[in-house]
This record gives C-alpha cells, structure tokens and sequence, in this order.
C-alpha cells in the first residue's frame, strides 16, 4: 500500500509491520489525507501485535497531518493489545515537539529518536 504525492510518500511495510512516512506533508484539510487514512485504518484493521511508525524522513507535518496522527493512536489505543512504537528524528523540529504530545494520548507509545 502506497500514497505519493509531489513531495511526499506514504507506505505500509506488512514484513516489518511499519509505516514510513517521507517528505512534507502539507495537504489542505482532512479530506485530502483520506488516502493516507486509509493505509492507517487498514494496518489497524489486520490487528498485528506491534505497529512501527517510522516518521524519521518525514520532514514536514501541518497541523491536518498531524491531526490524523493523533486520531491514529487514539484508534490504536482503543486497540488493547497492539502495541505502537514511532521512530522519529530530534532534528526535525515539529517531530520534538508533537510527536510527545502523541504519548500523552497514548502513555505505553514507544517513542524511538535517532
């Protein structure tokens, strides 16, 4: 499963059970993330024991984008036995910032930072 766009790619990795996310991320409203939504809906739905979001290329995240995320672990969340862990980068600014207030959603996310 893939979305691409001008500056962005998202795709599902169902071996390593990780969803990569590169480029930047600037789409207007949540209507215009669906696609992605759906690749995340769709990983949820399989049910795997763990989920890898791996966000460490992903450079750029509004605030629709980021959105989507959080309503992601929330759904997670709701999951009780998959488990998630998001890999992202300190030096990318927004990913220090947001990518923390995602554990308050959800206390046992595992944040990884390379």
């Amino acid at each position: 499963m893939e979305v691409k766009g001008d500056d962005y790619k998202v795709w599902y990795d169902p071996s390593e059970f990780t969803i990569y996310c590169q480029g930047a991320l600037r789409l207007a409203g949540l209507e215009e993330y669906e696609p992605i939504v759906q690749i995340l809906e769709y990983v949820i739905d399989k049910s795997p024991q763990n989920i890898n979001l791996d966000l460490v290329q992903l450079e750029f995240l509004n605030s629709s984008g980021i959105s989507v995320l959080s309503k992601f672990v929330i759904k997670v969340r709701h999951k009780e036995k998959i488990k998630i862990t998001v890999k992202g980068s300190e030096i990318v600014p927004w990913q220090s910032k947001s990518l923390k207030n995602l554990q308050r959603l959800m206390p046992n996310l595992k944040l990884n930072w390379i």
